[in-house]
């Protein structure tokens, strides 16, 4: 396993740069307070955006890729006292997620071999690279462990990732896959097995969010995931009410429902529930991987 850094200015050929840093007005993100490594793991190559220091949490974007609310998250981890570490897996790194656009970079990763985004697929190939990546961040780290933080399309990679000792703390955000079962579980049977073993023996807990009425991430969903885990899953769901009513295009022309509890549809307002979401994900990894609050 290797690594390297570029340098901070760095930007991916396909997005025009802007001088936005968050991307909350249209424009896009250029991630130049992240530094930008290309991470080896296994013979396999990906870029990986890593900020802060403390202990150790991978963030994993969400369709259609390391959206500028992808980013802002991973700030917030990082003003929390922690290292996150944000993996490119699809889309163009930084961009405001567009309509047209986003539904191709989801097309392309329903046919890709790294991704099993449907039905009796099993546990998605491209977890055992995070899992390295994992292994990698609590060596250079350091720590009890490493957070894990799914979104959406990568949800449940979150929890799949505990097979990998080092994740300690992990967070199963709207998880979307299968897109076809709204009651399944984007997990093989031997490591749904291993995973709900691990569960119990080391006393790990889960903590998932969701809005109701979101049809991709159903209540049938979190009860599937309550029959595996027992009382472990902690499954936490948001009144769809609350969700940013004016979301980015794609989320709001093709995600179409209340869907991202601390991205798209997240109303950044002190007091207000998606921002409790937040926190309340927050100090779920900060206790766990032995961050002291604040003061």
């Amino acid at each position: 396993m290797t690594t390297t850094r570029e340098p901070r200015d760095h930007l991916p050929e396909e997005r025009d740069d802007q001088d936005s840093r968050d991307g909350r007005d249209g424009r896009d993100d250029p991630l130049d307070d992240f530094v930008r490594r290309v991470v080896d793991v296994g013979g396999v190559t990906k870029t990986v955006y890593v900020a802060g220091s403390g202990p150790a949490v991978v963030l994993m974007p969400e369709m259609p890729g390391i959206s500028p609310d992808v980013a802002r998250f991973g700030r917030w981890l990082r003003e929390a006292g922690l290292c996150v570490y944000l993996p490119s897996l699809f889309g163009v790194d930084g961009a405001y997620p567009g309509a047209d656009a986003g539904q191709r970079v989801v097309r392309r990763a329903c046919v890709s071999a790294e991704f099993r985004a449907f039905a009796g697929g099993g546990t998605s190939p491209v977890v055992s690279w995070l899992r390295g990546l994992a292994r990698l961040a609590h060596t250079e780290c350091g720590g009890p462990g490493v957070g894990a933080v799914g979104l959406c399309f990568t949800g449940n990679f979150a929890l799949t990732m505990t097979l990998e000792p080092a994740v300690v703390a992990p967070v199963v955000n709207h998880p979307s896959l299968p897109l076809d079962d709204p009651a399944g579980l984007e997990i093989g049977a031997d490591d749904a097995a291993a995973v709900a073993g691990r569960v119990e023996r080391d006393g790990l807990k889960v903590l998932a969010y969701r809005f109701e009425n979101d049809t991709w991430c159903t209540g049938r969903r979190f009860a599937a995931y309550r029959a595996l885990l027992g009382d472990a899953f902690d499954g936490r769901v948001l009144a769809a009410g609350t969700a940013n009513t004016d979301p980015p295009p794609f989320f709001r022309d093709v995600v179409g429902c209340a869907h991202s509890v601390v991205t798209a549809h997240l109303v950044d307002r002190e007091g207000h529930p998606t921002v409790r979401a937040r926190d309340e994900i927050i100090a779920f990894l900060t206790e766990r991987l032995g961050v002291e609050a604040p003061g």
